[in-house]
């Protein structure tokens, strides 16, 4: 018999008894009739051979691995990934946490955001936690506002309380984001309002985007605006009120009537931030990074895990 590996066994049931089974060492040595000092240096032994590894993982270190393997993707410049939390709330206000870090570290002055479920619960992170040494001195809403009564999609309410939680000054655009047609659309995009909101998108150092899915079947807004193309280019997810499929393609329709920042401006933006809710799927996200209008990234990193493996 090969004494070697029988050895090698013996060492294997101690480490495995102390490392797994957390029995003191001086049982382990009363259970095989040894002294405890030759059982310490039986499990000594184990991890020299290799018998036994032993991890150790520093917190933030696999987020942060996560992350610059995104980046050495060329994907983005950077951002940051959380854990997930106990549920999809408790994650969406670490992704929330998360977006107004990444806001600190790159010393955001004149911000625009979206809209959306992150966002509102990103305002709600920000009424517990006010952030009064904020770099943002502006915000502005990058769309208009919705017709429902939902917060997430009311953006001038939602640019007026960060500003106020942020110590920023808000500016507002007082139009839907929907209009009835193209016609009111051009009607409304004539107005001193929107020439004024247009400046202040030109002004941007940063945009906060919503990055989320697209649904399996189009509302009517979107039928209306896109007719068919939203199949046609096989759409798999949204931001803003803009749509995307997995080759990063923005659909685009001369009958949309929607009120947002333009496409080529957004473009211009130095910072654009994806922010990821804990709901949002790897196929929507890597749509969105595939378009190339995403600097930064704030999502989950079981996300990004899911997204590099694919």
């Amino acid at each position: 018999m090969d004494t070697n590996l029988e050895r090698q066994k013996r060492l294997a049931y101690v480490a495995h008894r102390y490392y797994l089974e957390d029995r003191k060492q001086s049982d382990i040595a009363r259970e095989l009739g040894v002294s405890r000092p030759l059982i310490s240096r039986m499990l000594s032994e184990a991890r020299a051979l290799g018998i036994v590894e032993i991890t150790i993982h520093e917190p933030g270190a696999r987020e942060a691995r996560l992350l610059e393997r995104l980046k050495a993707s060329g994907s983005i410049r950077g951002g940051v990934l959380v854990q997930e939390g106990a549920n999809d709330d408790a994650t969406n206000r670490l992704l929330s946490q998360g977006a107004v870090e990444l806001l600190r570290q790159l010393g955001v002055r004149r911000l625009g955001v979206g809209w959306g479920y992150l966002i509102g619960q990103l305002v709600s992170w920000l009424e517990e936690n006010p952030q009064p040494g904020s770099t943002v001195t502006d915000i502005c809403p990058l769309v208009g506002n919705a017709s429902i009564p939902a917060r997430n999609y009311q953006s001038n309410e939602n640019v007026r309380l960060m500003a106020q939680q942020m110590g920023a000054v808000p500016h507002f655009l007082y139009l839907p984001a929907l209009p009835d047609n193209l016609e009111e659309k051009q009607l409304l995009c004539s107005t001193e309002v929107y020439r004024q909101i247009h400046q202040e998108w030109e002004r941007l150092d940063t945009a906060l985007v919503n990055i989320g899915d697209y649904p399996s079947s189009p509302d009517f807004a979107s039928l209306v605006r896109y007719g068919s193309l939203l199949q046609q280019h096989r759409a798999c997810g949204r931001m803003l009120v803009y749509y995307f499929n997995e080759d990063g393609l923005v659909i685009q329709s001369e009958q949309d009537f929607a009120i947002q920042i333009p496409i080529d401006i957004l473009k211009r933006c130095p910072n654009i931030i994806g922010v990821c809710s804990a709901n949002t799927s790897a196929k929507a996200l890597g749509g969105a990074l595939k378009s190339g209008f995403f600097t930064h990234i704030v999502a989950r990193a079981e996300l990004i895990k899911t997204l590099l493996e694919k």
